[in-house]
């Protein structure tokens, strides 16, 4: 796995990684616990999605972006390459444990971070819709009543119910907070649910259990706590500097290439942290949009729309480009500068929360996404 010389304050500058765990089955109110588990990593900022899997097949990649493709891209098919900061994504690709949708996003057009970043954790019809977030809503319908293992709960991870939330020690470095967290919330539930929040407590302060704060630890902590017959159903990670607008770069040396690295670090990490529990595990990306077709003054890229989705797992068991192409010809672009978006992102969610939780379809589009014609693409995925 490759990995960054980084210290570790010069990371959490760069990075600004975050990990919360949610959908702990509490004893007495889970009666059957759901097929797998769903992890997100969350790429703020605006993931690229042209230099992420860039269509080499299209006449017009070469012509808009020379200064933003690598020319060491791992060829997918006879359209599609990825990014060589991709290694360890490449391989679980070559194995049928991964596939990528492209020319995707949110049906969200604006190009605001703050709306864009609203939209794909709350999953409503218009950024700050909802006090909830789609995959909390899911946790919910699988009766899963959520508990977050974080201070600061993101929105994607809200329930409509009250959820329990606390951040373990060996990650903050701080078992006084742990305990804390742990006695306040063990006393406002059952005994069966009170023992088992001090067995977590126990085990979560040890000394010799110290988490490094890095994107694959957090992500290794994550696989093996949701590996767990009463662990979390749910992981949450973090990632932002994806807001590339000068100095871009095109190969995993550049500014963008460097956070796709952390994103094939991620994923590493989960795969050995979940061990076995791998074949039941779907992760996918999310980033509030793409960048612009073309190269601006500053070698980077503006805000854009149409982007690509990272999927990974052992739920996945053929290699695919799942994309309905839309080109990148003037004409073809949204507004006449970016990625036309032809897929749903949303559409993705629904389908890996089918897989992972069990849940309907159609129960997913109407109380999740509030979108009951949602088009349904789990057989492009998952068949």
């Amino acid at each position: 796995m490759p990995k960054l010389n980084l210290t570790r304050r010069e990371f959490l500058k760069a990075s600004g990684a975050s990990l919360f765990l949610a959908g702990i089955p509490l004893p007495g109110l889970t009666k059957d616990k759901p097929p797998g588990t769903i992890s997100v990593i969350l790429l703020e900022g605006g993931m690229d999605g042209l230099t992420a899997v860039p269509p080499f097949g299209d006449p017009n990649l070469s012509k808009m972006r020379r200064g933003l493709t690598p020319e060491n891209y791992l060829k997918l098919n006879s359209f599609f390459g990825l990014h060589p900061s991709f290694k360890y994504f490449a391989g679980l690709m070559a194995k049928n444990n991964a596939s990528i949708v492209h020319a995707t996003n949110f049906p969200y057009t604006k190009r605001s971070h703050f709306e864009g970043q609203n939209l794909m954790q709350g999953g409503g019809l218009n950024p700050f819709s909802e006090t909830s977030g789609w995959l909390g809503r899911a946790l919910d319908l699988a009766r899963t009543p959520g508990r977050s293992m974080s201070l600061d709960m993101p929105l994607v991870l809200r329930g409509m119910s009250d959820n329990d939330n606390f951040y373990p020690a060996n990650i903050r470095g701080s078992s006084n907070l742990m305990t804390q967290l742990i006695d306040s919330i063990s006393m406002s539930h059952s005994k069966e649910g009170s023992e088992l929040f001090k067995k977590v407590s126990k085990k979560s302060t040890r000394k010799d259990s110290i988490v490094p704060r890095n994107p694959a630890s957090l992500a290794k902590y994550a696989g093996k706590a949701m590996s767990q017959e009463n662990g979390p159903l749910s992981s949450v990670i973090k990632v932002d500097r994806f807001d590339t607008h000068a100095m871009q770069g095109s190969d995993e040396y550049g500014r963008h290439g460097k956070q796709l690295t952390l994103i094939d670090d991620i994923i590493a990490g989960y795969k050995e942290g979940l061990g076995d529990a791998w074949d039941r595990s779907i992760i996918l990306t999310l980033t509030e949009f793409g960048r612009t077709v073309l190269e601006n003054g500053t070698k980077g890229t503006e805000h854009g729309y149409g982007t690509a989705g990272l999927l990974a797992g052992g739920a996945i068991t053929k290699r695919r480009v799942i994309s309905n192409w839309p080109g990148l010809a003037k004409n073809e672009q949204f507004e006449q500068r970016d990625l036309m978006s032809t897929i749903d992102y949303r559409s993705v969610c629904a389908a890996c929360i089918e897989n992972a939780l069990g849940l309907d379809h159609d129960l997913i589009a109407d109380k999740v996404f509030f979108t009951p014609k949602l088009p349904r693409v789990y057989n492009n995925i998952f068949s």
